[in-house]
């Protein structure tokens, strides 16, 4: 029997489906809330509440809060720092950190090649403005966020100088600005686990909104993707090495653009649209991982 435990949510549904799938093929698995995690950095010791982790065979990070946020970076630190000491964490810490901002995630990308959408990162205000009116409608987006809360979408024939300022006063430091994408009212989710391709989700928007976001009305719908998309997906999840994770693409004019990789969602989309139950899949892979070392 192994003791897994699974940083996520209490009370989430994705952090309480995957800790009864451990359960059932482990014997026993213990959510873990990120907030009560402890690094005895001296001892080396890492525990939350009064579990010590040298007791637990692995950790899945699932969640490491209900939304993002930077603070959840020096989680992710500690994290790595017990992986470095010999813990076994489900991804790896260190590549969680390279997908976990949307500033970090894209410059990997465009690191590896992989195509994006026009995208300009500054501090000058001025340089977003001039940015906004080169891409006619663009995106601004935090550096922390999730299902488009926080973005805004700005075209050139707004008042830009006043849209920038309340982005910025709603604290935002880096002005990211995306060029918009025209899409065909749906993006894609690719999702991988271990490296292997495991389906694909779309989330379709609503008519009148330019997100195709759940959190914004959208709706999961199953799909087949076009060998490009697949194609494109496999090579950026290949990049961050995730052990489980969904590649956000958009199917632009000229072909396939990765708008990011995720290293925690995907388990309701995939259940929703695919039938597919990603925890207990999640859950078979790691137990089999720690069977063969």
């Amino acid at each position: 029997m192994s003791r897994i435990g699974v940083i996520g949510v209490p009370g989430g549904w994705s952090s309480e489906r995957l800790v009864e799938a451990v359960k059932k093929r482990a014997g026993s698995s213990t959510l873990v809330d990120p907030e009560r995690i402890l690094l005895d950095v001296e001892a080396g010791r890492l525990r939350f509440d009064e579990q010590d982790a040298s007791s637990f065979d692995a950790l899945i990070v699932k969640k490491l809060g209900a939304t993002y946020s930077a603070h959840q970076v020096d989680r992710l630190k500690v994290l790595a720092f017990a992986y470095e000491r010999g813990l076994k964490v489900f991804s790896d810490p260190r590549n969680i950190l390279k997908a976990f901002d949307r500033l970090s995630c894209t410059l990997a990308l465009r690191l590896g090649n992989l195509p994006i959408p026009p995208t300009v990162i500054t501090e000058n205000a001025a340089e977003a403005v001039e940015a906004i009116r080169r891409f006619r409608s663009a995106v601004l987006k935090p550096i922390f966020t999730s299902k488009a809360r926080g973005m805004e979408l700005v075209r050139h024939t707004d008042d830009v100088p006043r849209r920038l300022a309340d982005f910025l006063a709603a604290g935002n430091k880096t002005l990211y600005v995306q060029k918009l994408i025209p899409l065909p009212q749906r993006d894609l989710s690719v999702a991988f686990l271990g490296g292997s391709y495991i389906a694909t989700y779309a989330r379709v928007r609503e008519e009148d909104c330019w997100t195709t976001t759940t959190h914004f009305g959208g709706k999961y719908e199953s799909c087949e993707p076009t060998d490009d998309v697949l194609r494109v997906a496999q090579k950026a999840a290949d990049l961050f090495a995730l052990d489980f994770t969904c590649v956000d693409v958009a199917e632009g004019e000229e072909g396939p653009l990765v708008f990011e990789v995720s290293p925690f969602g995907g388990f309701r989309g995939l259940w929703k649209a695919n039938g597919i139950d990603a925890a207990e899949r999640y859950a078979e892979y790691v137990i089999g991982k720690l069977a063969h070392g």
